[in-house]
């Protein structure tokens, strides 16, 4: 059997954890019991690679802030602090020293958003494409890890922000929305929670999957980028915005207090977690993954 006949999430499942996990393979961090402390560990790593997540053409400097915060997405799906991150660059040698530097740029600019100190890392020479991996870690509190695996039916799901069209520029200039769900689990209960890369059609099922549960949409309520069709917001991907599951009792305060604190970002209740025997799955247009689409 090979990856592109089982995909991304069939593969992950199949991968083994290790001892203390609070979340692992198939989440967006890994989060790890740090013995006698009152707060997770917490890691990940990720990459971006040339013809997958850019074009050749594309700046130095845009490439290196997307590497960075891919990985600050993530962290922000748990409502982690990154703190310190290692950067593996893998490259012709044929490329040139100015565009490494452009690179470093990008990755600096982004980490210093966030206070996160880049300590060192990895080159290797590469006759294929351009391969940048960073790896990212950094901490939580217990009380405010958040992964996909909390849901619970007649939870209300929530977006932030705009979807569809972020191949055309957003995908290169997102910022992680760290702030926010630090916010979020500082005031509610945030019962399950991950950032949307690869599209709300492979990732709501994913989340849903993960809680166990069934989900229902209102697709006349989805938030779409100016540009953007409904099908393009669903399946195109690369958003970086955060999807996340509230109980019912939450809502309003929810609403309410979002509005007062991030008056400019978006907040859309797009449906609602349920009974998987109860009400069928609605079936939406996939979007990307792994080993079995190209980008």
């Amino acid at each position: 059997m090979k990856l592109g006949e089982i995909g991304e999430d069939r593969l992950l499942n199949q991968l083994a954890l290790g001892k203390a996990v609070f979340a692992g393979a198939g989440d967006d961090c890994a989060i790890v019991e740090i013995p006698g402390s009152k707060k997770y560990l917490v890691l990940k790593t990720d990459c971006v690679v040339e013809s997958v997540h850019f074009v050749h053409r594309t700046s130095a400097s845009d490439v290196g802030w997307k590497a960075m915060m891919r990985p600050l997405s993530d962290f922000a799906a748990a409502s982690a602090v990154p703190q310190f991150a290692l950067i593996t660059l893998i490259v012709p040698q044929k490329t040139k020293v100015a565009w490494v530097r452009g690179l470093y740029r990008g990755l600096r600019r982004a980490a210093s958003r966030f206070d996160v100190s880049i300590v060192g890392g990895e080159t290797s020479n590469t006759s294929g494409p351009i391969a940048i991996s960073v790896s990212v870690i950094g901490f939580v509190e217990k009380s405010r890890a958040a992964s996909r695996r909390g849901g619970k039916p007649g939870d209300h799901l929530f977006v932030t922000g705009r979807l569809g069209n972020a191949l055309k520029r957003k995908h290169l200039k997102f910022v992680a929305r760290i702030a926010e769900s630090r916010w979020l689990t500082r005031n509610f209960p945030i019962h399950a929670m991950m950032d949307l890369s690869d599209g709300l059609g492979a990732d709501l099922p994913r989340l849903a999957r993960a809680s166990k549960v069934g989900f229902d949409i209102q697709l006349k309520n989805l938030p779409v980028a100016r540009g953007a069709t409904i099908d393009k917001a669903i399946s195109e991907g690369e958003d970086y915005e955060l999807l996340f599951a509230v109980a019912t009792r939450d809502r309003n305060r929810l609403e309410r207090e979002w509005r007062r604190n991030f008056p400019k970002l978006l907040l859309t209740r797009i449906g609602s977690l349920n009974r998987k025997s109860q009400v069928a799955n609605r079936k939406l247009p996939l979007g990307y993954v792994h080993f079995q689409q190209p980008r």
